[in-house]
């Protein structure tokens, strides 16, 4: 119940969906003043959503900040979590996404011995059973053997459907092997602070690993801040994400 939850709520969480919601309401609308007033909300909406300047100065308060290990830094398990990954229904092949940077990071902390185990966790997350027969654990476990890991370095949870399973089944596979800590959770700059919380509640305490930063904090030229974009919209759908995510699990006891 909470899964189906938390993806309709998703839907009412982009400020893209708000528009769309209040030109139908101005459509359907029969007061003349009324529609007017709903038209000016929604250039509102879409002005302030749509600013990469105030988006950019949202991601960044948000989004934690850079980890830099020292060279003798050494965790016994390197966390990655999915969300990276999309697959072709036809064919079942798998294919990368933005998020990547996660899987890039992760590879690249294994071979500087940052990490002596890789614990890729999560399945799929979808609501429709036809499309949950592809897990992002298991392609993901197969990039990491061809990009040279050794398959005993590899743990695999592909149950995981959000941060809470990604937490308690990361509990449960490290305590079946006794592994002891310290773990490193790796993770996009915007998630790591709901992930640290989830997965410090489920009994397992990491050091966060920040990476897939969507913002960098260089100067806008006058018309780049003014100019309507689409990436500051996916950004705020990001933040509201996260934001309302963290305080959900929060208040049902899961952060």
């Amino acid at each position: 119940m909470f899964f189906i939850l938390s993806k309709t709520l998703n839907f009412f969480l982009q400020p893209f969906n708000w528009l769309l919601l209040l030109i139908l309401w101005a459509l359907l609308t029969r007061n003349p003043a009324r529609r007017n007033r709903i038209l000016i909300a929604s250039l509102l909406v879409f002005l302030v959503f749509s600013n990469p300047f105030l988006s950019q100065k949202a991601m960044l308060a948000w989004e934690a900040d850079e980890v830099h290990l020292k060279t003798e830094d050494q965790f016994e398990v390197g966390i990655l979590l999915t969300g990276m990954c999309s697959f072709n229904l036809n064919t079942g092949q798998g294919y990368f996404k933005g998020a990547s940077d996660r899987f890039i990071q992760t590879v690249r902390l294994y071979k500087l011995g940052h990490i002596k185990k890789i614990l890729v966790t999560g399945g799929n997350s979808s609501i429709w059973k036809s499309r949950q027969q592809y897990k992002e654990a298991d392609f993901l476990h197969e990039q990491l053997v061809q990009m040279g890991i050794p398959d005993e370095a590899i743990l695999i949870d592909n149950q995981s459907r959000n941060t809470h399973e990604n937490g308690v089944n990361s509990k449960k596979i490290i305590d079946s092997l006794q592994l002891k800590g310290p773990f490193l959770l790796i993770t996009s700059a915007t998630h790591i602070r709901r992930s640290l919380e989830v997965f410090n509640k489920a009994g397992l305490q990491t050091t966060p690993y920040p990476c897939h930063y969507r913002a960098v904090d260089n100067p806008f030229l006058f018309w780049s801040a003014i100019t309507p974009s689409l990436e500051a919209l996916e950004h705020w759908n990001t933040l509201l994400k996260e934001s309302a995510g963290l305080l959900m699990y929060k208040l049902t006891g899961k952060a």
